[in-house]
């Protein structure tokens, strides 16, 4: 079987990794650098790296924070924020990007995730999205979670495989930061209308919610989350060795202490 990944997002704006609850009240905690070797040495499977507001703001993602970033991951790191054209996508790729996440921008031009991807591939090509509930629909929102751009999250993310995203990252904005668990309605319901890799985003409190996710959704291939990781409320490492215990297929990297032991 695949293994599941563990995924800690760092949301970015104004140089410092920030996080509020369902897109709103953000709050300063980090620096993304630092959060970044932190990471990459706790065993996170990936990261990745969203500058907020770049897209609200209409400007491009900020380089040079995250150059100093990708310098500190050894890990996959997918970016996004700012990504409007496929020169952007040029640009993050050439700041250490592995993957580079559309959102807004897709919405503005779906063409660009074609362009893409015939240019850098479908693996390249992560298609971001921020669903709320309105009036019994999954709604697809641009700017960050904060306009509701009317269309159908459901049919957009099978738009969006069509169109060459090799994979999606679902938030859910009811859920952002409630850590009370993830999502699984709308998951299932992404699930059912796309084939590619999905990584479920908004809602992990605890351990027993990555087992939930994966034990209840198996077309999930990954968990992302944020201030439970920040917090060091939930350690990545023993995240991992409670979802092996469970069942559940994880890539477990033995820590640096313990092979310097060995050595």
């Amino acid at each position: 079987m695949i293994s599941k990944r563990i995924i800690p997002c760092l949301d970015v704006r104004n140089g410092r990794v920030v996080k509020g609850v369902n897109f709103e009240g953000i709050q300063d905690v980090a620096d993304p650098v630092e959060m970044a070797r932190f990471y990459n040495d706790s065993g996170a499977d990936e990261l990745v790296f969203y500058d907020i507001t770049a897209s609200f703001e209409g400007r491009g993602l900020f380089t040079d924070i995250l150059r100093r970033t990708a310098a500190e991951v050894f890990i996959p790191l997918t970016v996004g924020g700012g990504i409007n054209e496929v020169a952007d996508f040029e640009r993050v790729l050439a700041c250490g990007a592995d993957k580079v996440s559309v959102n807004s921008g897709a919405i503005r031009n779906p063409g660009l995730i074609e362009q893409a991807a015939r240019r850098y591939g479908n693996q390249c090509v992560v298609l971001s999205m921020d669903v709320k509930r309105v009036g019994g629909q999954f709604r697809l929102f641009a700017k960050g979670g904060r306009v509701d751009t009317g269309i159908d999250a459901l049919e957009w993310a099978h738009a969006g495989q069509e169109r060459g995203a090799g994979e999606l990252v679902v938030n859910s904005i009811d859920t952002d930061g409630v850590k009370n668990g993830f999502d699984l309605d709308m998951l299932r319901a992404v699930a059912a209308r796309v084939n590619i890799p999905i990584i479920a985003s908004g809602g992990a409190g605890s351990m027993e919610h990555f087992k939930a996710l994966f034990l209840g959704e198996e077309k999930v291939d990954a968990g992302l989350a944020a201030s439970i990781f920040h917090r060091r409320e939930v350690p990545i490492a023993a995240l991992k060795r409670y979802l092996a215990d469970e069942g559940i297929p994880m890539r477990i990297i033995r820590q640096r202490e313990e092979n310097s032991n060995d050595s």
